[in-house]
């Protein structure tokens, strides 16, 4: 795997800012063409300043965001697709191999956290305007420290800023996954994968995807064959199995 780019350190405009010129500017749009346009996306971080809190993490993955919202200046992408977000897992899926029948956009940012997703989401995902959204994150947050109550708080919070403006856009959440390189952060994982299935029972958009029933094997160890020589990223064989426990959800209606 090649080595991941270093990302220069940015600012943020001043949310609240972006937030009225936002809407200053969908009302004016509004008043000359009488309303029948389709309203905007407002960027997640643009919807409430005092509900979308900067992440400290977040400045590390502007570069990315903006390499995302330039490829869609010049290739947009059609809406009702199906956006894959999150961390490294996604980067390193191959959509176009393994889900060559759906038109699979990769929005991943390796690294990241559920806390990156839940502020970028406005950008990376909502205006391409999906049918559904498949996240994976929360893996790195708890090698950081973070707790599985507030990767589930984070989680809901992502799925409010989509429901928001897309409120018919189904969300799949993959549950953390056991890995070697990580297995003493086993029962965390479980804790989170317990709240994340918990809050998607309590909505039919949410569908969550159990990973550690594909990760572990009858003996309830950890399936080395699933996994890429660090211990941690999977490899081809791990993302086959992904693969087809994940696709009937994505034909779902």
């Amino acid at each position: 795997m090649a080595q991941r780019k270093k990302y220069i350190e940015s600012l943020h405009p001043q949310p609240r800012f972006r937030f009225f010129l936002a809407v200053w500017a969908w009302c004016l749009a509004n008043f000359w063409t009488g309303g029948g346009h389709r309203p905007p996306i407002l960027a997640a971080q643009e919807l409430s300043a005092e509900t979308t809190p900067v992440p400290p993490t977040a400045a590390r993955w502007e570069p990315a965001i903006a390499k995302f919202e330039a490829q869609e200046r010049v290739n947009p992408s059609p809406p009702g697709g199906v956006v894959f977000f999150g961390s490294s897992t996604i980067v390193l899926w191959d959509l176009k191999k393994y889900f060559p029948e759906l038109p699979a956009i990769n929005r991943g940012f390796g690294g990241s956290q559920m806390a990156d997703a839940r502020y970028y989401v406005g950008r990376a995902v909502m205006p391409l305007r999906p049918r559904v959204v498949v996240v994976y994150s929360g893996d790195n947050d708890l090698a950081a420290g973070k707790s599985p109550e507030d990767i589930a708080a984070e989680f809901r919070d992502l799925c409010r800023l989509i429901h928001s403006q897309l409120p018919e856009t189904r969300i799949i959440v993959l549950g953390v996954k056991p890995s070697l390189a990580r297995a003493h952060l086993l029962e965390k994982q479980r804790m989170v994968n317990r709240l994340l299935r918990a809050q998607c029972e309590r909505d039919p958009r949410l569908r969550f995807v159990d990973t550690e029933r594909l990760m572990l094997g009858a003996d309830g160890t950890i399936r080395k064959e699933l996994l890429a020589k660090d211990g941690l990223h999977l490899n081809e064989e791990g993302y086959r199995v992904w693969t087809e426990a994940l696709r009937p959800l994505l034909v779902e209606k």
